[in-house]
């Protein structure tokens, strides 16, 4: 069977007419009735009922047409997949991430990715809310948590850690700070997520989980401030390793309980990278998964 003859047909069923889908392809209309006819002949089946002034499918052009569409598209993408092997990545890559992940984790790559992709061009938009991928045409979403979750299709990039850290100066003028329950007399710093404001996580070796409850007088939505309010001495917080590394490397924040795992919901954590479709993933999101993997690895 002719793929175009196929999609002809297919064509006629989408536009409710011959003369609408002769316009579509800018042919003569009997031109696209002689094609439908001669698809129906080889099927031994009539796909349209006919009048002067309608046109609509039979009940059995509803069961083969209903199935005809789902692979006409994966013949095409297939197409499309089997062409971007042959030729270098390109079009526009619309990313999101948080706003602290954009900034410290992606930001800093980004002249290695142009230098290695200069066809792709890349609309970064950072959210700290979860932006719809489809309402919003984003190709690539990078969000941290211990398990994704919803349909979007899912990779790991790599694992996170959450410390509990505070700045020098906070430590030189605040009570001890020994062991994570002593965080319940301090003015603690936390984030505005439901799960981080009421009481933090510890565990320490084979021990089971203990949840020490926390309070204080700042809450902060996005944790490039959060870490900001760390670094001014307002008080302990709990952040990503990502986020704060070089900060504990130069002495400018304390990892409070280096020997201790930390978190607000799970203590395996990663951050993941999610895209709308398993069928197709053009070239441009699948380079773009592997050099994130590789530089955050």
């Amino acid at each position: 069977m002719n793929i175009n003859d196929l999609k002809i047909v297919s064509l006629v069923a989408e536009q409710g007419s011959f003369a609408a889908a002769s316009r579509v392809l800018s042919v003569d209309p009997s031109s696209v009735s002689r094609t439908v006819a001669a698809v129906e002949a080889r099927l031994g089946l009539r796909l349209f009922r006919r009048s002067t002034r309608s046109l609509s499918a039979t009940e059995e052009g509803k069961i083969y047409l209903s199935r005809l569409r789902p692979l006409l598209d994966e013949l095409d993408q297939a197409q499309d997949a089997a062409r971007e092997v042959s030729r270098r990545p390109s079009g526009t890559l619309r990313l999101t991430a948080s706003v602290a992940f954009a900034h410290k984790c992606i930001v800093p790559h980004l002249s290695d990715f142009q230098a290695l992709y200069p066809d792709i061009a890349l609309e970064i938009l950072p959210s700290d809310a979860n932006l719809d991928l489809t309402a919003n045409a984003i190709d690539l979403a990078i969000r941290l948590a211990p398990s994704p979750s919803g349909d979007l299709v899912s990779t790991k990039l790599m694992g996170t850690v959450y410390r509990v850290i505070a700045s020098p100066e906070y430590l030189s003028r605040s009570g001890p700070l020994s062991k994570p329950e002593d965080l319940q007399a301090h003015n603690c710093l936390r984030f505005a997520l439901p799960e981080f404001r009421t009481r933090w996580r510890f565990r320490s070796g084979g021990d089971a989980p203990t949840d020490v409850p926390v309070s204080g007088n700042l809450i902060i939505a996005n944790a490039l401030s959060l870490r900001q309010a760390a670094l001014n001495g307002l008080g302990p917080a709990l952040l990503a390793d990502w986020l704060i590394n070089d900060d504990i490397a130069r002495g400018t924040l304390v990892d409070l309980f280096p020997d201790t795992d930390c978190t607000a919901t799970e203590f395996d954590t990663a951050a993941w990278a999610l895209y709308p479709s398993r069928s197709y993933l053009p070239s441009k999101v699948r380079v773009a998964i592997d050099f994130l993997r590789e530089k955050l690895r």
